[in-house]
């Protein structure tokens, strides 16, 4: 499949890499079908990739794994919100969470309230609101940029 997108031109999805949301996201119902889209010379470098819509080329959004910037995060998630995704294991199981990067950088945050859930052996897809108190907009600047100075040294 080509896509035309706004950020990186026109690709070539396979269809092995498509995931599909049966409600699309929170605040985006109509968007079904996406891909992500990160620089495989660099997997996990910043941890940023990219949550391309298939249906809106013209969207994508930043999105990292959580344990990137909170290695203890395990969220409560009612059962019923991941039935529709298939069954989930350890080594199916993938979480990303959305980022938002304002102008000013250093109140660059992830939403954790929020994940987004992918079982990849059926690449269906849900965005859950989890039942702890997690913040919906964590600060991440600062974690990324001391990982990078750590990492900068070895």
């Amino acid at each position: 499949m080509r896509v035309q997108t706004r950020l990186f031109g026109e690709i070539d999805i396979e269809e092995s890499k498509i995931i599909t949301f049966a409600n699309g996201l929170v605040g985006f119902p109509d968007m079904k079908k996406f891909t992500i889209i990160y620089d495989e010379e660099k997997p996990g470098k910043n941890g940023l990739m990219w949550f391309q819509s298939l249906d809106e080329p013209q969207f994508a959004m930043p999105v990292m794994e959580p344990n990137v910037v909170k290695p203890d995060y395990n969220p409560t998630v009612n059962d019923e919100l991941l039935a529709p995704l298939g069954e989930l294991t350890e080594n199916n199981l993938y979480v990303l969470v959305t980022v938002t990067v304002p102008k000013d950088i250093t109140k660059m945050c992830v939403n954790l309230k929020g994940p987004i859930v992918i079982n990849t052996d059926t690449l269906l897809a849900n965005q859950i609101v989890v039942e702890d108190d997690l913040e919906i907009r964590f600060p991440i600047y600062e974690i990324l940029k001391a990982r990078k100075e750590g990492k900068a040294g070895e």
